[in-house]
C-alpha cells in the first residue's frame, strides 16, 4: 500500500471521531509487531520515532525498515519522525522518504516557534509531507532523563499558532507526561475542549502510555485524534523477552525465540491500544 501522510489519516480520524496510535519503535521486531497487530484489526497507525532515539537507532538504518514496512503492508501508515529538535535530522528524515515530521519548538518563545515551524512547513512541503508542532510544555523529557515540568497549553497561544502557520497537527500540554506517569494521570479536559473550539486541526496527545481507556475516549471526544504510545510498548516487550526465559527456567534460549518475544511484545501492546482508540476496522 502506498505511503500515506499523517494529515489524510488523521482527518479521517477526526471525522470518524476515533484516534489513530502513534507507535514508538526503536527495532525492525517492534516495527513487525506493530504492522502485525494493525493489519489483524484493519486500523490505521503510524510508525514513529524521536530524534533522541537515534543515537540507538541510526535514522539511515531504521528509517528505511519503516518506510519499507508501510508500503508494504495492507493497511495504510504513515511514518513520522517525532520530536524533531534539528533541522539537519527533519531534512534527513524528508530526503529518505518519512512521510511526517514533527518540530518541537515548544522549548522557544511563541513568535520563535512560529518562524521555526513554518520554516520545516516549507520544507516538508517540497516532500509532500505533513508537520507536527507542541505548544505549552508536555511533562517529562522525551528519553526520560529529566522532569523539566509541565506548562499547560494556552488557548489564545494555540489559536494564533494555527492561524500563523496553518499547522497540520497540533500537540497540546493538558496534564500528559512522557514515560512513566508518577502516580495516576490528572487531564485537563476543560483546557482541552476550549481548544479544541477554537484550533479546528487534529490535536495530538503525547505521553499516552498509563493514561486509563476512559479518558483516551474522553481526550478523542475532545478533538485529540493522534495518540503517541512509546513507554508502555517497549515495557511490553522487555516482559516478552523476561517471560520468554522464566519459561526456559532462566536458561539460555534460542536466539530467533528471542526475536518472536519482541515481536509479540509490540504486538500485544498495540492491539490493545488500537481496540482502545476505536480506530479497529477503520483502515
Amino acid at each position: 500500500m502506498p505511503l500515506l501522510d499523517m494529515k489524510s489519516l488523521l482527518v479521517k480520524a477526526q471525522q470518524g471521531k476515533y484516534g489513530v496510535g502513534a507507535f514508538s519503535i526503536a527495532n525492525m521486531e517492534m516495527i513487525m509487531g506493530a504492522v502485525k497487530a494493525a493489519e489483524e484489526l484493519n486500523s490505521p497507525i503510524i510508525l514513529q520515532i524521536a530524534e533522541v532515539r537515534l543515537n540507538y537507532s541510526p535514522l539511515s538504518l531504521i528509517g528505511p525498515m519503516m518506510i519499507a514496512a508501510a508500503e508494504n503492508s495492507k493497511i495504510p501508515i504513515a511514518v513520522h519522525l517525532d520530536h524533531g529538535i534539528s533541522i539537519g535530522k527533519i531534512e534527513e528524515a524528508l530526503g529518505l522518504g518519512f512521510s511526517s515530521v514533527m518540530i518541537d519548538g515548544s522549548a522557544y518563545p511563541l513568535e520563535k516557534n512560529i518562524e521555526i515551524t513554518k520554516a520545516v512547513m516549507e520544507k516538508a512541503g517540497r516532500y509532500n509531507a505533513t508537520v507536527e508542532a507542541e505548544i505549552g510544555k508536555v511533562g517529562g523529557s522525551e528519553d526520560g532523563k529529566e522532569d523539566h515540568g509541565m506548562i499547560y497549553t494556552d488557548v489564545k497561544e494555540a489559536l494564533k499558532f494555527y492561524a500563523d502557520t496553518k499547522i497540520d497537527a497540533l500537540a497540546v500540554a493538558i496534564g500528559n507526561a512522557h514515560g512513566e506517569y508518577k502516580g495516576d494521570p490528572k487531564l485537563n479536559f476543560e483546557i482541552l475542549d476550549s481548544i479544541n473550539k477554537e484550533v479546528d486541526i487534529p490535536l495530538v496527545l503525547h505521553g499516552g502510555s498509563g493514561i486509563s481507556e476512559k479518558d483516551f475516549r474522553r481526550c478523542i471526544e475532545l478533538g485529540i485524534h493522534k495518540i503517541n504510545v512509546a513507554t508502555s510498548t517497549f515495557n511490553s516487550v522487555e516482559s516478552a523477552v523476561r517471560k520468554a526465559y522464566t519459561e526456559n527456567n532462566n536458561r539460555k534460549i534460542d536466539y530467533f525465540k528471542l526475536h518472536g518475544a519482541e515481536i509479540q511484545g509490540a504486538y500485544e501492546n498495540v492491539k490493545m491500544h488500537i481496540e482502545i482508540f476505536n480506530s479497529k476496522n477503520k483502515a
